[in-house]
């Protein structure tokens, strides 16, 4: 049930692969080969196996700890590394995004509950042997398919009147982070998407603030945002060191979470835990049209030493491409209504389009 959605990196004599296949219940990893005879040089796992069968390393080993009862293994534990990957050459670390658990639900995969660690976390790693140097856990103890895969992006940036060395990311759970990328400590999170799983993202903690009910426990969500779609998925968000802004193509869809009371792991099947029957469109015209009206997309241009958008522009819909921002004040992008468009970087003024005549997701 293994796949291959991202793109593979080089760091100096490696090249660096992870894998997708979170919902059809796999053990996330992230490899590490040569570059001159294939040999594979390293793996990180990314959530821990059967703890019966040992663990590969300390933060195996650690990372065990946070999974609460429950044979997770069997399932696979998720974590998928699908996307996102970056690298620092002065401070020689390789950021990795990880994805959601396998299944989603959390009742199921670890029912005495626990962060779950690496899930839907950012990880910094020593390229030279895999080894872990820092996490940074976006969703602790996922269960909506939040994935920290999404783009990261490496730039410095002046913040309380000190130049500090950054990664920032807008993962799908809702909130843009601003990390110390030598350290991985939290500098800034605040949410640019709609939400309702939690209200903000504590600075003592660095843990986001749930809302009562988020996490199905029982009974169903109710409109739940983001869903699994997320915030931002992986269509590239783009930085711009002219404007100091970062156009993420965010997007606002909601969901309905319910737990499968019927779950029973199947491999190579789909199997996230959930019953997805509560999330189809109701009958009524009127309250169908209310759900539709709810799920947009826009490209906002998003502040990330204020934590707030400079401008936005608002889409027909979700699932709109990337974005490249460039030196001569532009920030392009191609969207599901068919269309290649430019805009002004320092204030989104739409300046030309072209016709795709299909869209450009």
């Amino acid at each position: 049930p293994y796949t291959i959605t991202g793109a593979p990196r080089i760091v100096k004599d490696k090249v660096i692969i992870g894998n997708g296949g979170g919902e059809f219940g796999v053990r996330g990893y992230v490899s590490a080969y040569k570059l001159d005879d294939g040999a594979q040089a390293w793996r990180f796992y990314t959530v821990p196996g059967n703890p019966e069968d040992g663990f590969e390393n300390e933060a195996m080993e650690h990372s065990a700890k946070t999974w609460g009862g429950g044979e997770w293994w069997v399932v696979g534990g998720g974590g998928t590394v699908w996307d996102s990957m970056a690298y620092d050459p002065e401070l020689n670390l390789l950021y990795v995004g990880v994805g959601n658990g396998a299944p989603w639900n959390r009742q199921i995969r670890s029912p005495d509950g626990g962060d779950n660690l690496y899930l839907s976390s950012i990880l910094a790693l020593n390229p030279d042997d895999g080894s872990y140097v820092w996490h940074y856990q976006t969703t602790p103890g996922e269960t909506w398919d939040y994935t920290a895969t999404q783009h990261m992006i490496l730039a410095d940036l002046e913040l309380d009147g000190a130049k500090r060395k950054v990664i920032m990311q807008a993962p799908k759970n809702g909130f843009f982070y601003v990390l110390d990328r030598k350290s991985g400590e939290l500098l800034s999170a605040a949410a640019y998407a709609h939400m309702t799983w939690a209200t903000h993202v504590d600075m003592e903690t660095g843990r986001p603030v749930e809302t009562e009910g988020a996490r199905y426990v029982g009974e169903a969500t109710g409109l739940h945002f983001p869903g699994p779609i997320g915030g931002h998925n992986w269509h590239p968000m783009s930085y711009s060191p002219d404007t100091g802004l970062v156009y993420i193509p965010a997007q606002d869809a909601p969901w309905v979470y319910r737990t499968d009371d019927e779950f029973r792991h199947r491999k190579g099947f789909w199997n996230t835990g959930t019953d997805n029957r509560p999330a189809s469109l109701p009958d009524d015209s009127a309250e169908k049209q209310s759900v539709l009206d709810a799920i947009t997309g826009a490209i906002i241009a998003w502040d990330p030493v204020a934590q707030k958008p400079r401008w936005r522009v608002d889409h027909k819909g979700p699932w709109n491409g990337g974005l490249l921002s460039t030196a001569g004040n532009l920030v392009l992008q191609g969207n599901s209504s068919g269309e290649v468009v430019a805009y002004r970087a320092d204030s989104g003024e739409r300046l030309w389009a072209f016709d795709a005549q299909t869209g450009v997701v």
